[in-house]
């Protein structure tokens, strides 16, 4: 299969320009100016061309969960998104503690065909906190383990779960979070556990990847880690950049305006490695009844543009940065940048174009979003995955 993309603003973590991009068989093969072929024609005059985004923090609640979402309802919203590639946590029913499940998800997102799905498995078998034979029993192509949602209280537990993560090449993707405090204090909470987690990290020389950070202090802690050699990355979700003081419940929640401004600084200043949607699907009557989450993979781009290249913070090489090459590398994957032998995932992306956020548009069962009514720029026209269209606007 073969695709031109013509006259559009190639835009990347290293480049900006005016050209076209060429890709054959899956993969960019030319890039420049004027190029011509006798294939199918796409012409992004007047939009920008990125790499497609990668999302290292989605639940797509299948199985057992599919009333709030599925593979196939979560593949249309990520594509609308403008993303490609997804890293789908473990919180599911059953949870995913085995191959079984991981293969049952690999397989049904395959068939759907419209992004790339890697499949996190739990930390401990079924959540239970204690127990991790389990990790002895995975493929090599299950990458990242997590306890999302929860963490692991004990310690010693967590301590021989990243040895073996350390063994296996395996990443260790934290939710930060000590359930005994949550009720006293979430941010001492979020920063008791955040601190934890690094220390632990330090001492077995695993890699960590900490999800959702939202307060200064544990973005401190991150940095200061990074700066003795820990093997941590980090990522920020748009709702705890976007928002301040707001009570949409999500977990972490939402934090102060002093928060927000030391997380911009750091995606600034590159300590903050990738931006993380948390998509968390829900439905009406769970989201009621006080289920925490953002149905968030259709309004990530838009909303960090807005908020963070649209207010001067950092530019649109940085934006695609945080999005698709640092995500991509965290993954291991040829994926993220525009460049000759890179997988031909593209986002075309109308940045100028301003337009409101309607929940009622959402292709995503979860409506679930505190931002319906904002108006946002950066409007996703097409998302392509190696070479095919999986998403047009028109």
């Amino acid at each position: 299969m073969e695709l031109l993309i013509k006259n559009g603003r190639i835009v990347d973590w290293s480049q900006d320009f005016y050209g076209d991009v060429y890709i054959n068989d899956g993969v960019i093969c030319e890039i420049g100016k004027n190029l011509n072929k006798n294939c199918k024609i796409i012409d992004a005059k007047g939009s920008t061309v990125l790499p497609s985004f990668i999302d290292l923090h989605v639940h797509f609640r299948d199985p057992g969960l599919t009333y709030k979402e599925d593979i196939e309802s979560g593949s249309l919203a990520a594509a609308k998104g403008g993303y490609t590639m997804v890293n789908l946590m473990a919180n599911t029913n059953p949870v995913c503690s085995n191959m079984d499940t991981v293969d049952y998800v690999l397989e049904k997102a395959k068939k759907i065909g419209v992004v790339d799905v890697h499949q996190v498995v739990s930390i401990t078998n079924n959540f239970d906190g204690k127990d991790i034979s389990h990790l002895d029993k995975l493929k090599p192509y299950v990458r990242v383990i997590s306890e999302d949602g929860k963490d692991v209280m004990d310690s010693k537990v967590m301590i021989a779960a990243m040895v073996k993560a350390k063994e296996s090449g395996r990443i260790v993707m934290c939710h930060c979070e000590e359930h005994s405090l949550t009720g006293i204090d979430t941010r001492m909470s979020e920063n008791v556990m955040t601190w934890r987690n690094l220390a632990l990290a330090q001492f077995t020389e695993c890699k960590v990847h900490m999800s959702h950070v939202s307060t200064k202090e544990s973005m401190e802690y991150i940095i200061e880690a990074k700066k003795k050699g820990v093997k941590v990355t980090c990522e920020v979700a748009p709702h705890h950049i976007a928002l301040t003081d707001n009570d949409y419940r999500v977990n972490p929640p939402i934090r102060g305006k002093e928060d927000v401004e030391f997380l911009i600084k750091a995606i600034q200043d590159g300590w903050a490695d990738a931006i993380s949607t948390d998509h968390a699907p829900h439905s009406v009557e769970d989201k009621k009844n006080g289920s925490p989450g953002i149905s968030g993979i259709e309004t990530a781009f838009a909303l960090c543009y807005t908020k963070l290249v649209k207010e001067g913070h950092i530019t649109l090489n940085k934006l695609s940065e945080i999005m698709s090459k640092n995500t991509a590398r965290i993954m291991g994957v040829e994926k993220g940048q525009i460049k000759i032998g890179y997988d031909g995932d593209l986002a075309i992306v109308d940045i100028d174009k301003e337009y409101e956020i309607s929940h009622e548009a959402f292709v995503s069962k979860g409506k679930n979003t505190p931002f319906s009514g904002m108006k946002v720029y950066g409007d996703v026209i097409k998302t392509i995955k190696g070479g095919k269209v999986v998403f047009s606007k028109n």
